[in-house]
């Protein structure tokens, strides 16, 4: 087990690590979640210190729904806690608009802004202006055991349905073996169950509001989107699902206990990578599943680092940021760890780097992931707002995370799927109609 892993699975609710600082340095305090690329930086930031002598690093490293907590309360309440921020394609533009982020303009030539990949960057833009640069950039796919689909005389197709998801989930589950057939996400969090469902959804033609901002959990597309998520956790997937994010999955996968997991397409160097996972070699690749109806179940997402107004080291942060978002920090990467492991779904230069090609058999198909989402139009019926597993409305946060609760509930089994979705409907429709939405 490498010591990325041994973060990712031990990390606590708050760590802080302090670089090298000195009575004169610069300190920057940078908040970031406790995904595995990240850990990775936090383990190359001697590359950077040793570059700018004058500035040392001071990390908080938390658990994604804290993450998000926790910047969202220090950026509106003008706290001054960090730096630099690790936030998401939800939080930039919204913040933008509030001035609570610094523009990053007069960046080092060599940082070649019009190298980001345009779907990436184009949700980091305002009024012309970039407002975070990207760390990495995901959509998400099917990963899957290519020995167990062997085993069970399948194959998975290059662009599945929900139906063969499901037909290859009941063939791959083993429970004397605690080997399960497919694992999703199921803690609750506007970006963690509710952005898996959100984008699953999306495929099975439901939508959060209406053109005139009316909820729709009432309807039978997110009916039959919740009924069959349950479907599949509860006959095929891990005990106490509703515990398990991001990096709860990925653990379980890495050590041979999923069949398939429908999550981020970072997660495809992880997976495949042999000092971390028992099943590298047998790991296959397919794009988010359908239903017909014209929308896959994949997101769009990128970490970023961004700059909140209230720093009183502007400079310094940009100088942090240009380091970890450069060329030369993925061929570090790529130097220490291998292309393989290098952050995805940034670069255009990246898809055009044939020893990454090379190395990352998912390299195509993350790059077909991310260019298929269309945060402009992310559903089959016409809705009122851009966002392909998120709502990019500021109330979104809060209400997302209210049902997200509603749905982890219903996988736990303490409440049905049709009172999560009647309270899911009343409390959306209420919220949103106090914001004054529709009216």
């Amino acid at each position: 087990m490498t010591n990325t892993t041994r973060a990712l699975l031990g990390a606590t609710a708050l760590s802080v690590v302090a670089m090298a600082a000195s009575a004169q340095d610069t300190t920057l305090t940078i908040a970031t979640v406790n995904n595995g690329d990240m850990i990775r930086m936090q383990g190359l930031t001697e590359n950077f210190t040793s570059e700018n002598p004058g500035i040392a690093i001071e990390w908080v490293t938390l658990e994604e729904n804290v993450l998000r907590q926790r910047v969202t309360q220090d950026i509106a309440t003008n706290g001054g806690q960090f730096d630099v921020m690790t936030i998401g394609t939800y939080e930039v533009p919204i913040w933008a608009a509030q001035d609570w982020l610094l523009p990053l303009d007069n960046m080092p030539a060599e940082w070649d802004q019009a190298d980001f990949l345009p779907a990436i960057a184009s949700g980091l833009t305002a009024d012309d202006k970039l407002f975070a640069a990207p760390f990495y950039g995901e959509s998400s796919m099917v990963m899957y055991r290519k020995d167990l689909m062997e085993a069970a005389g399948m194959e998975m197709p290059d662009e599945p349905t929900w139906d063969e998801i499901k037909a290859a989930a009941e063939a791959m589950t083993d429970e004397e073996n605690e080997v399960y057939g497919i694992c999703l996400r199921g803690k609750a969090g506007w970006g963690e169950n509710m952005a898996f469902l959100t984008a699953m959804s999306n495929s099975y033609g439901a939508r959060w509001f209406d053109e005139e901002w009316n909820a729709q959990f009432d309807s039978d597309a997110w009916k039959n989107t919740l009924t069959d998520y349950l479907e599949l956790m509860n006959t095929y997937g891990p005990p106490g699902a509703s515990s398990n994010g991001f990096n709860e999955n990925l653990a379980l996968f890495q050590q041979g206990k999923c069949g398939m997991w429908i999550d981020a397409t970072v997660a495809a160097s992880f997976v495949t990578n042999p000092d971390d996972s028992n099943v590298a070699d047998q790991v296959g690749f397919a794009l988010a599943p359908d239903n017909g109806l014209g929308k896959r179940g994949n997101w769009l997402w990128a970490w970023t680092l961004g700059i909140p107004a209230g720093t009183d080291a502007p400079e310094e942060a940009k100088k942090f940021v240009a380091w970890a978002t450069s060329k030369g920090y993925t061929e570090l990467v790529a130097s220490e760890e291998g292309w393989a492991n290098v952050p995805p779904g940034t670069r255009t230069s990246l898809y055009e780097n044939q020893e990454y090609l090379d190395a990352a058999p998912f390299a195509e198909m993350t790059l077909a992931s991310i260019n298929a989402a269309d945060p402009k139009n992310p559903t089959v019926d016409p809705v009122p707002y851009t966002g392909v597993q998120f709502v990019a409305i500021p109330e979104f946060q809060g209400i997302a995370t209210a049902v997200g609760q509603q749905f982890a509930a219903a996988l736990a089994g303490q409440i049905s799927a049709e009172e999560a979705l009647a309270n899911a409907q009343n409390l959306t429709q209420r919220e949103i109609d106090r914001a004054g939405y529709g009216e």
